[in-house]
């Protein structure tokens, strides 16, 4: 544990290193995604007063809450990092480690969400202020602690849901575009979108199922309070469950893949 902090700590200062391209832009991209938000919220509800459960302003919030997991869920520039590794030949020096490769790149992930930690406790500290606590939602100390945990097991799914796609690597000249549609699919079926509560009825269960709710909407609905204790408790293992399959199927891929590469990258 003491090598994984340092690694993680490492990549948190590196992340540091550039401040002003580091805040301006987080900045710019937190306005851009906010601005399409109010939009899209302005085009669903037209006259209409609530939509899937939701408010107009509690809508809003509901957008600008996900924005803002999604950056401690999904560090976007390493979605790439592994599968760039094996194609340029980069793996060969960690196979020379004594420690795990994905242990290593997790620790990266984790470096890069210290920073940006501070960067959505800054960027939400205004949401309050502004568009206030609609009725039928409640932001308490104790929701907060629930969905610091989700986000935490949250991060971790969207970690391993990606690392056995990326190994691909190892047979494919370029898995590009499976990363491409596994991004779409977490989009729609996590929330990113729409909120999973405007979905068909039937469709609901599917959903709940899948792994891909509890990466965003499961934890912007517990920092909502939209969850009892005990849907929280049942989110978490289902969550957890789907990242030992995660790890289980990351580590068969691993060790098909190491079997043939050839370190020479391409």
């Amino acid at each position: 544990m003491r090598l994984f902090w340092k690694i993680a700590g490492i990549e948190a200062r590196k992340r540091m290193a550039y401040r002003t391209d580091f805040w301006l832009n987080a900045l710019v991209a937190f306005v851009t995604e906010l601005g399409v938000a109010y939009f899209i919220v302005l085009a669903m509800f037209g006259s209409s007063e609530r939509l899937g459960g939701y408010s107009r302003s509690g809508m809003l919030l509901y957008y600008v809450s996900v924005i803002l997991t999604a950056r401690l869920v999904r560090p976007a520039d390493l979605e790439w990092a592994i599968s760039d590794d094996i194609y340029q030949g980069a793996l060969n020096r960690y196979l020379l480690y004594p420690v795990s490769y994905g242990m290593m790149k997790y620790a990266t992930q984790i470096g890069t969400l210290l920073p940006a930690t501070v960067q959505v406790a800054l960027f939400g500290a205004w949401v309050p202020f502004v568009l206030g606590i609609p009725e039928g939602l409640h932001v308490t100390p104790a929701s907060a602690a629930m969905a610091a945990g989700a986000i935490l097991v949250a991060n971790l799914l969207h970690f391993l849901s990606v690392y056995p796609i990326q190994l691909v690597a190892f047979w494919a000249d370029n898995c590009w575009s499976l990363l491409v549609a596994h991004r779409l699919v977490v989009m729609v079926f996590g929330g990113l979108v729409l909120p999973l509560t405007l979905f068909p009825a039937w469709s609901q269960p599917v959903v709940n199922a899948l792994p891909f709710k509890y990466m965003f909407a499961f934890p912007v609905d517990a920092l909502l309070g939209r969850l009892t204790p005990g849907e929280y408790a049942a989110g978490l293992a289902i969550a957890l469950g789907w990242c030992v399959v995660g790890a289980g199927l990351s580590a068969l891929v691993w060790r098909r893949g190491t079997l043939q590469y050839t370190g020479v990258g391409i």
